[in-house]
């Protein structure tokens, strides 16, 4: 099927896309939402350019859906009209179901945009635990930055710290003594992985409180070249000279 990826630049949505294309799902697309006011994607704060870079080192066309809250499902539907229209049938979204208290809301919501559109919303992370999905993201190559975290539980110094084995067995050991099972809100920045052509490196940031949640606050980010480790050659985009 010719899909389009919920695009946020995070893990989720790229461990998603990873999996569709693993069950033979041609990416056409990736869509991120843009908004207005600020100018930034949402729900992670990013500058679009950040995302741009994401989209470039995938290889991978990008389109950025300026919208508000009151005009976002009026937008979404028509940016799907679009997508339709090229031949695009289906919609892959990064939602983990388990421990996420809206996320049949949010299936509900992909039906509502999708279907009248043509085209049918993908859950490839659907009903699976977060903790298999963080080691399936890891264990597949892909490095994760943490890009916002709540203030009341992880803090500041949590921003630009990989997703690691070593981060995944701290979040386990507060999972295990938090009463309620969380170790708090967090956002991840995705800068490399196996269907990365280049990784990304943020040069320049600066922490920013906003509503009781630290971002990292990009200034500057650039695409580097990586040497895949199986060939010793260099890999490079399919638009590089």
């Amino acid at each position: 099927m010719d899909v389009f990826v919920s695009w946020s630049g995070g893990k989720d949505c790229c461990l998603a896309a990873y999996r569709a294309q693993k069950q033979g799902h041609n990416i056409r697309r990736l869509a991120s939402v843009v908004t207005e006011h600020s100018g930034e994607v949402f729900p992670h704060r990013l500058p679009p350019s950040v995302v741009n870079l994401q989209a470039e080192a995938l290889g991978i066309p990008l389109t950025q859906m300026v919208t508000t809250v009151d005009t976002y499902n009026d937008s979404y539907s028509k940016m799907l009209q679009s997508f339709q229209s090229e031949g695009i049938t289906g919609g892959v979204f990064g939602d983990v179901s388990i421990g996420n208290n809206l996320a049949e809301k949010h299936l509900n919501w992909a039906k509502s945009v999708c279907e009248p559109a043509g085209i049918t919303p993908i859950m490839p992370l659907w009903n699976e635990e977060r903790s298999s999905l963080l080691r399936d993201l890891v264990d597949s190559g892909f490095t994760a930055m943490i890009i916002v975290v709540g203030d009341s539980h992880l803090g500041k110094e949590w921003l630009g710290r990989k997703l690691d084995t070593e981060t995944i067995a701290e979040f386990q050991s507060m999972a295990e003594a938090s009463p309620s099972g969380h170790v708090g809100y967090y956002h991840t920045l995705v800068v490399d992985g196996p269907i990365f052509s280049k990784r990304l490196e943020i040069t320049d940031f600066e922490p920013v409180l906003s509503y009781g949640n630290w971002f990292m606050g990009i200034k500057a980010c650039r695409l580097v070249e990586k040497t895949d480790l199986k060939t010793k050659t260099m890999v490079t985009s399919p638009e590089s000279p």
